[in-house]
């Protein structure tokens, strides 16, 4: 039985919809009860991936609101609340119940609902006498968004911004560090699993391990904790693993343009909780949605974009081919579209026709679809060159470097700001020594292009931090900078450890080549420094080097803090199927970043330490 994360938080919603009432074969609850939806942004879009209007009508929502809105009172009707476990939050339920806006409330929070607050719902529903409205109080865990079955984001915004910033003080470090533990708990109880739990020594991974091994021990103390039902997986099979890793582990992955059909789309088109929108052919905007429900982009996510749009055609050509074989058999015009309107034959050919019309309906919307994404995609990629930044920083990061004049003419030539910057901080990260002539010419160039080349001048600072302390001591190089320096405004911990450290020959991402070695559990110089947390072990022998926590394992479950993208969810996904037998991968992150949107983050440090693009001339800062 793999990790299902969309379907094991499918079921956890479906659940609540029906008011915390066992659910039958049919997905509902035996006794269908009309109620009302009250949601607050964030449960918004933990729903908007995995339920739809029609989910919510079978499971009897007529209606549904945001909780910041003005409502009317809506009588002999239970309502159910779906929200964060915030101040304001329980603010406004208790104002709803003393307005009497509902006949009862059955409140569902996201995460664990604080004593404090829990005590100021109380006492705010005994002084406005409501008190007796409020059925039910439930801890549901669901504070994350899934996308896809192994995808999955807390939607956490701007952590790298939080856990970098040079001016950053412990507590609001801790605080940041405790909100993705709350997270990650989240996931495992929903899960109901406890892994074993790896992680590199050092920086903001290991202080989310060994937070959320303290927070699974605590749990597991109480009788009733949330992971005895999932007792058997113990035995039924071997126990997970975590791997937690923090953004500056490959920090060219969150920057790099990738030519792949699923990044692509999620770079340039901007795809957000599964949904996009593209102009359409008669101008006006086209909103679509992309997940496991489309055959094609589960089957070409992973493609380069041109074997996408070969596979278009190819898709097409069929469809063509099968409307002219319906309307041969039926007595029909060659080449006609298909819209059932054109059948005469006889009644086994008719019915064998009629039978297959929705499939072949369904399959031009989905070909269609995917033209006029293509189409986007190809206009915005010749007007870009994306295509050549691709393969000019894959080039690079394998060359460990790109010839100067190269260089420059890229910079000088298509292509946002943002691609220019990218480009160019690419250049930085996969060159094994500054060149400082180099760097100046493409300082010159960026800003010659009016770009604000503080993300630039962040990442060149740290790399020069990087290469005079791993000359200083090479055998520490994986964790030059550490946790205490970092608040003093070194802040990535080892940027690059030259190009071979950042990715192998194949182009197999440094953190797909870890998970692969931690899963294996064989011994590694890669992976022999990396800590060992078990939650389900006495605290002493935690980190000790007993063989069931070493794997190897059949599933992981891969967390990546200050971001994350498709580059590595692809990557990911592909080494679970390369593997032999096949095994299963779990993707998830703070939040989900495109390149431009890390950029700007970088850019945010950049200004925080004072190297603004209207700074001195960079040579200054070294």
């Amino acid at each position: 039985m793999a990790l299902n994360l969309r379907q094991k938080q499918t079921e956890c919603i479906t659940r609540m919809l029906n008011l915390n009432q066992p659910i039958n074969a049919t997905g509902t609850a035996n006794e269908e009860v009309y109620k009302i939806l009250i949601y607050d942004r964030f449960c918004q879009n933990v729903l908007s991936p995995l339920i739809h209007v029609k989910d919510l009508r079978k499971h009897g929502v007529t209606l549904y609101f945001l909780i910041d809105k003005d409502r009317k009172p809506v009588h002999d009707v239970p309502a159910l609340y779906f929200v964060q476990p915030t101040q304001i939050n329980i603010q406004r339920i208790v104002a709803d119940a003393s307005r009497s806006l509902y006949d009862s409330f059955h409140l569902n929070f996201s995460s664990s609902i604080p004593r404090p607050f829990l005590e100021d719902l109380a006492s705010g529903t005994l002084n406005s006498d409501s008190v007796d409205r409020i059925a039910k109080v439930h801890d549901q865990y669901l504070e994350f968004v899934t996308l896809e079955d192994n995808l999955f984001t807390l939607a956490q915004k701007s952590c790298y911004v939080q856990l970098n910033d040079p001016s950053a003080g412990d507590r609001e470090i801790e605080e940041i560090i405790d909100r993705i533990v709350s997270g990650l708990f989240c996931i495992l109880a929903t899960l109901a699993v406890v892994p074993i739990i790896r992680c590199p020594r050092g920086g903001p991974a290991e202080m989310v391990a060994s937070a959320l091994d303290q927070r699974l021990r605590d749990h597991l103390l109480s009788k009733n904790n949330l992971f005895t039902e999932g007792g058997g997986f113990v035995s039924s099979f071997q126990r997970p693993i975590l791997c937690i890793f923090d953004r500056n582990f490959e920090l060219s992955v969150g920057i790099q343009h990738d030519f792949r059909y699923r990044p692509l789309v999620h770079d340039v088109l901007g795809l957000k909780l599964n949904r996009l929108s593209v102009p359409g052919e008669k101008g006006g905007m086209r909103s679509y949605e992309l997940d496991s429900s489309d055959p094609f982009w589960v089957a070409n996510g992973s493609l380069e974009f041109p074997e996408v749009a070969v596979e278009i055609e190819t898709q097409l050509n069929k469809y063509k081919k099968d409307v002219d074989e319906v309307n041969r058999r039926t007595g029909g015009t060659d080449g006609a579209e298909f819209d059932g309107t054109d059948l005469i034959g006889n009644t086994k050919h008719l019915m064998n026709a009629v039978n297959s019309l929705p499939e072949l309906t369904e399959r031009k919307q989905v070909i269609d679809k995917h033209t006029n994404i293509a189409t986007v995609l190809l206009g915005e990629i010749k007007e870009r060159s994306l295509d050549s930044y691709a393969k000019k920083e894959n080039d690079m990061i394998i060359r460990g470097g790109v010839d100067r004049s190269e260089l420059i003419a890229v910079l000088k030539g298509k292509g946002t700001n943002i691609d220019k910057l990218r480009f160019a901080i690419m250049y930085l990260i996969s060159s094994e020594s500054i060149n400082q002539l180099e760097v100046e010419s493409v300082e010159a160039a960026l800003r010659e292009s009016e770009v604000d080349i503080s993300a630039f001048l962040y990442v060149k600072k740290i790399k020069s931090l990087n290469v005079s302390l791993a000359s200083a001591s090479s055998a520490s190089r994986s964790n030059i900078v550490d946790w205490a320096e970092k608040l003093y405004g070194q802040s990535i911990s080892a940027v690059t450890a030259g190009v071979k450290n950042l990715l192998s020959s194949d182009r197999q991402l440094a953190l797909t080549r870890t998970v692969e070695a931690l899963m294996e559990g064989k011994p590694n110089p890669e992976i022999d420094s990396y800590l060992v947390f078990d939650p389900r072990a006495p605290k002493s022998s935690s980190g000790a080097g007993s063989s069931h926590l070493k794997g190897p394992f059949k599933e992981a479950i891969v967390f990546m803090i200050g971001g994350g993208n498709y580059v590595e969810y692809g990557s990911l996904q592909e080494l679970a199927q390369h593997q032999q037998p096949v095994k299963h991968v779990t993707y998830g992150t703070t939040e989900i970043l495109t390149g431009g949107e890390f950029i700007e983050q970088l850019t945010v440090l950049g200004q925080k330490m004072g190297l603004g693009s209207a700074g001195a001339p960079s040579a200054s800062t070294n």
